[in-house]
């Protein structure tokens, strides 16, 4: 196999408590390569059966670390993998994972802007790990994330994206609440719509690159949207979040 494919040795070094039910797992690597803003790695599980598991996580962290890794990781329902992460794993343990993968959901500061991330749930994973590589490589591409969640204990890594944003003038974050919104909250409290898509892609100017990471059904919807609003297809890219399919 080339090299970043190959299975290796990941040693867990800390567990950080996102949400109720997401956790950011920080993994060093026995052989680290640099990963692209929005590649992830296949995690396999292995019982004393010889029974086993794998699942794709995209990675949280920029690729500025040298030598580790985040896995962002929700807990969901009856799902083994996930269930093992939250319940089974304690700093120190060993995991099987490969990568990094992926080549079509990457964006690289390189690449410029402006920059349109929308995200669903834990869908936000792969699109913080391109604000975090945006602020470490300087970047001051216009950007906007527009953040779609439950509730106001859903939202993943409140602190540091309230962090960034007051580092970057040229970024803002824009969350929408479709169940239970804060008290006195005056922003989106609905599904993503066409109309909160073009109010937020106004504030760019021009034609965006847009990356879209959530449930499927979110994803889809979206990035019709955003086709029927004008912007051309191939500035869209989607990646699909959860069971049905995708990194999770």
């Amino acid at each position: 196999m080339k090299r970043g494919i190959e299975w290796q040795a990941a040693i867990l070094k800390a567990i950080r408590q996102e949400t109720p039910r997401v956790k950011t797992f920080t993994f060093t690597l026995s052989d680290w390569t640099p990963h692209r803003a929005g590649q992830h790695y296949d995690i396999r599980l292995t019982a004393p059966d010889g029974y086993q598991a794998q699942r794709s996580y995209s990675v949280a962290s920029e690729p500025e670390r040298v030598g580790e890794i985040d896995l962002t990781v929700e807990l969901i329902e009856d799902g083994e993998v996930s269930t093992f992460f939250h319940e089974g794993l304690a700093v120190g343990d060993l995991l099987e994972m490969r990568g990094p993968i992926g080549g079509y959901f990457v964006w690289e500061a390189a690449q410029g802007g402006p920059l349109l991330l929308v995200g669903g749930g834990s869908g936000v994973v792969p699109l913080m790990a391109m604000l975090r590589h945006r602020a470490a490589a300087g970047s001051h591409v216009p950007t906007r994330l527009l953040y779609s969640v439950r509730a106001p204990l859903d939202v993943i890594y409140r602190a540091e994206l309230d962090k960034l944003v007051r580092a970057s003038p040229d970024l803002k974050v824009q969350l929408t609440y479709t169940r239970v919104k804060p008290q006195g909250w005056k922003g989106y409290a609905r599904r993503i719509d066409q109309a909160m898509l073009e109010e937020v892609m106004a504030a760019l100017g021009s034609m965006p690159r847009a990356y879209v990471c959530g449930p499927t059904l979110l994803v889809e919807s979206v990035a019709t949207l955003l086709s029927q609003s004008g912007l051309p297809r191939d500035l869209i890219r989607t990646e699909r979040f959860g069971p049905s399919g995708g990194p999770a």
